[in-house]
């Protein structure tokens, strides 16, 4: 198995060079993207002969924590999500724990970190990592559950949580739990929801003096202008949200009832994604690949397959005829 296909979802281009075209155009299943993206990004002007403005850069910070549901002075724009956990595991530093299987980069954004499944979640104290939903699995904690956790853990240590897949029901965060007297950090994704990962948008929601410390290493003009005035228009856009809220669950369940024919049960809650768990996982992931269609396979759990939406009816049509043969 390619190391690049199970290290990230994403990598055409690698399976395009070892499968080649395959006589068809690629589907790329392998990440947990929006296939419907938000429709204004290719028709926006932009400005590219001057920098950014921070009253622009101020204005998509805003717009953006109205949408999150909170104050605007604890939401720090950054150039993806991933860079954001990056450098809040630099601030933080020290031991931690994060959940296990997860996205990767929970592992590795902090250097003594060590791993721990859900069921230990509840008892451990210091630094803690986890997404939710969660990825690869999709599971939803209830926000309930993780503001109790939040109480419990007091100072001790700080509560770091993924909201990257946490658009589809805004019930989901915790972001009202966000203030300069708790030690909790939350991280916010643009592309996955938007469908617009190419503009490498990403937020991450904190007290003010993390914040101050985040903004420091950032520095001057962290973010494109493309990203600051398609991210502000995107998240001002409440009917394509609302009708995308609406709309992704359906294409889930089509997803699940598809897997389901051939006897594969989908698993997880988020609708941008779905896990299935077989013994021929890594069989499943050649099948599918050799008709041009990419899925995410798994190193550290063989046994898991990550399908993400597909585009539309003929795409739905493709993946249901690769599974039927074989």
């Amino acid at each position: 198995m390619t190391q690049s296909w199970t290290f990230h979802g994403g990598d055409l281009a690698a399976a395009k060079r070892h499968f080649g075209d395959c006589g068809a155009p690629w589907i790329d299943l392998s990440t947990g993207i929006n296939p419907h993206p938000w429709p204004g990004a290719a028709e926006m002007p932009i400005d590219w002969q001057r920098l950014p403005e921070p009253g622009a850069l101020a204005a998509l910070e805003a717009v953006a924590a109205a949408y999150f549901g909170v104050d605007p002075q604890y939401v720090c724009a950054v150039p993806g999500t991933e860079i954001g956990l990056r450098l809040a595991g630099r601030l933080i530093g020290g031991a931690a724990h994060h959940i296990a299987p997860g996205y990767r980069t929970h592992a590795a954004m902090i250097e003594a970190s060590t791993a721990i499944g859900w069921s230990a979640l509840a008892d451990r104290h210091g630094t803690i990592v986890f997404a939710n939903p969660g990825n690869p699995d999709g599971r939803v904690s209830d926000p309930a559950a993780l503001r109790a956790l939040l109480d419990r853990h007091g100072g001790d240590g700080w509560l770091l949580v993924d909201e990257a897949f946490a658009d589809f029901d805004e019930a989901l965060s915790i972001a009202s739990s966000i203030d300069d007297a708790r030690r909790l950090i939350l991280f916010r994704s643009f592309g996955k929801f938007f469908g617009l990962a190419g503009v490498r948008l990403g937020f991450v929601l904190g007290p003010r003096s993390f914040l101050g410390d985040l903004r420091a290493l950032l520095g001057a003009w962290p973010l494109s202008a493309a990203a600051i005035k398609i991210g502000t228009a995107a998240y001002a856009d409440g009917d394509w949200i609302a009708a995308a809220r609406r709309s992704l669950p359906v294409q889930a369940a089509t997803l699940d009832a598809l897997l389901s024919e051939r006897g594969y049960v989908a698993t997880g809650d988020c609708p941008l994604f779905r896990l299935i768990r077989t013994n021929r996982a890594h069989d499943l992931f050649y099948r599918l690949a050799r008709r041009a269609i990419l899925t995410r396979p798994f190193a550290d759990a063989p046994q898991w397959l990550r399908i993400g939406l597909p585009t539309g009816d003929a795409a739905l049509a493709r993946l249901r005829a690769a599974l039927a043969d074989g």
